[in-house]
């Protein structure tokens, strides 16, 4: 993106909450109570990935309009893993604590890639009245 700044998408605050949000969700739908449910297992887990994957892809695109695009879905999958999570509480795949931590780190990741998100679309807007 502009020179002195973030250099790679590992640099991203965004990037590493997911990464580490990603970890998380590999580890609690690892837990026995998840065993039997493998398309949820895979889901949540295929989720937690695109959020990474999306502002990683983004980021290496190397256009404002292409990052902002991928925080745009990238902060969907965050969403997308708020909803499995209820799911999960609600079959008893996770208690109630785990369900509230977990909540807690996915809004968290959705905050922050918003911001991103924001940060990234009031530059490629500035960029745009300059042409």
């Amino acid at each position: 993106m502009d020179s002195g700044k973030v250099r790679s998408f590992e640099g991203l605050i965004a990037w590493q909450k997911a990464r580490a949000f990603t970890k998380e969700i590999y580890l609690a739908t690892r837990r026995a109570a998840f065993a039997r449910d493998a398309a949820l297992t895979w889901q949540m887990q295929r989720a937690a990935v695109s959020v990474m994957s999306n502002i990683a892809e983004g980021f290496e695109r190397g256009g404002r309009a292409e990052f902002h695009k991928f925080l745009v879905i990238a902060k969907g999958s965050a969403g997308e893993l708020l909803a499995q999570l209820i799911v999960a509480r609600d079959v008893g795949h996770i208690n109630d604590a785990d369900y509230k931590r977990l909540r807690r780190d996915a809004e968290e990741v959705g905050r922050v890639i918003g911001g991103l998100r924001a940060s990234v679309a009031r530059q490629r807007d500035r960029d745009n009245e300059k042409d």
